[in-house]
């Protein structure tokens, strides 16, 4: 249609509003447009009728909501697959490493030496792929027929059955346990029961989370278009000065600004465009903005500041007490019970040998303080004394040769 064809104002605003209540994709139309337009507002209109907000059209859009259903079908049954298939290989890990420090039961080994081989088996076995005849020769020459063979007795398999439901259970309620205190630290003191309350609700709270995120980035990403737009229509109101006054636009520049710069050019350029006391008003805005920056935006931060202090602080008490309960729990595995008792055995025994020694040597000094207390003339005693020892068996010594000699 030419863009000469008008229609009234009233059709046109009734027809832009129309328009503009459908879902359609983002499209750059002004007020004039639609109403030099008529014609091609109503095609909007009716083309808003057979296609969706994003464009696409309602039958390719509801086929691509069936494939979207069959795809997370799909992948919610091979997270389920591969959660069990992990949490199996985690119970095997875990048995093995405490095989290593403790005894293990005789019914603890034979579960996990028969889930090992069960698993074992059930993994060659999709290696090998479908039984249909194959042009390319099988894996390693084998068929599935030589890995029945090597299958845990069916007895064992149904009694390894039965209490794998209930270690997949516990194990999956652990690591469940863990998230929840991951998210909410509060509940590591709670009891089971209202762990678990708290469990059945986490998947819904953590959705809600997740969507208010998805809203909020909605909002901002529509703030960020509108401050564009703002930005776009100051900037062609200032052309005229020769420099952008981009600081009015950037609330730091504010801060590091206490005047405005230009003031007076600024406000002579737009006296013609605005009322008498525009100009007044125009610059008590402005002071006001500044303030507003400068006062509450400064306080707000400090006090933002010191809410991220204190949670660094918490987070790092948290991380210290985590550190010490590894500490405590390495120290609670590496000495057992039996090795304590141990240690206390040797303790006490060094204890007693000690004390023995130390009864020794108070008798001995008790022995020497008789001694000290008798003077200088027991010290002239004994001197004499070993004089006279030694002289008396220097003569033993001598009788003893001359008798030699004589014999």
């Amino acid at each position: 249609m030419a863009s000469g064809d008008f229609c009234s104002p009233g059709e046109g605003m009734e027809i832009l509003q129309q328009v503009c209540s459908k879902q359609l994709p983002p499209c750059n139309l002004s007020k004039e447009d639609l109403l030099q337009n008529p014609y091609f507002s109503k095609l909007l209109l009716n083309l808003s009728q057979h296609v969706d907000e994003s464009g696409l059209s309602l039958t390719l859009a509801k086929e691509q909501a069936q494939a979207w259903k069959e795809v997370r079908l799909h992948k919610t049954t091979w997270l389920r697959s591969e959660i069990l298939h992990r949490v199996i290989q985690e119970l095997l890990v875990d048995y093995y490493v405490k095989m290593q420090d403790t005894n293990v039961t005789s019914e603890d080994k034979k579960f996990h030496e028969t889930l090992e081989q069960r698993l074992l088996v059930t993994e060659l076995m999709r290696l090998l792929g479908p039984s249909q005849e194959r042009e390319i020769p099988p894996l390693l020459g084998m068929e599935k027929a030589d890995l029945l063979e090597l299958m845990p007795l069916s007895e064992d398999f149904v009694w390894m059955r039965a209490r794998l439901q209930q270690e997949v259970e516990e194990q999956l309620k652990k690591k469940c346990f863990t998230l929840l205190c991951y998210y909410d630290p509060n509940s590591d003191a709670d009891s089971e029961t209202v762990k678990a309350a708290k469990v059945w609700k986490l998947a819904e709270v953590l959705v809600g989370e997740q969507q208010q995120c998805q809203d909020a980035k909605s909002q901002q990403k529509e703030q960020m278009l509108l401050l564009e737009k703002k930005s776009a229509t100051y900037s062609q109101v200032y052309q005229g000065m020769g420099q952008p006054l981009s600081f009015i636009l950037t609330p730091g520049a504010l801060l590091e600004k206490p005047k405005i710069p230009d003031l007076g050019s600024f406000l002579l350029y737009l006296c013609p465009l605005l009322p008498p006391s525009g100009a007044q008003v125009l610059l008590r805005c402005l002071t006001l903005l500044q303030r507003l920056l400068q006062e509450h935006r400064l306080k707000t931060q400090s006090e933002l500041d010191r809410i991220n202090a204190q949670y660094l602080e918490v987070k790092c008490s948290a991380m210290i007490l985590k550190l010490r309960m590894e500490e405590l729990k390495i120290l609670s595995d590496t000495y057992t019970v039996e090795k304590v008792e141990v240690h206390r055995l040797i303790r006490d025994r060094l204890e007693g040998a000690i004390h023995l020694q130390e009864q020794d040597m108070e008798k001995s000094r008790q022995v020497l303080n008789s001694y000290e207390v008798l003077g200088e003339e027991f010290d002239r005693l004994v001197k004499e004394y070993t004089v006279l020892k030694q002289a008396t068996e220097n003569k033993r010594w001598a009788l003893l040769e001359f008798n030699k000699a004589y014999r």
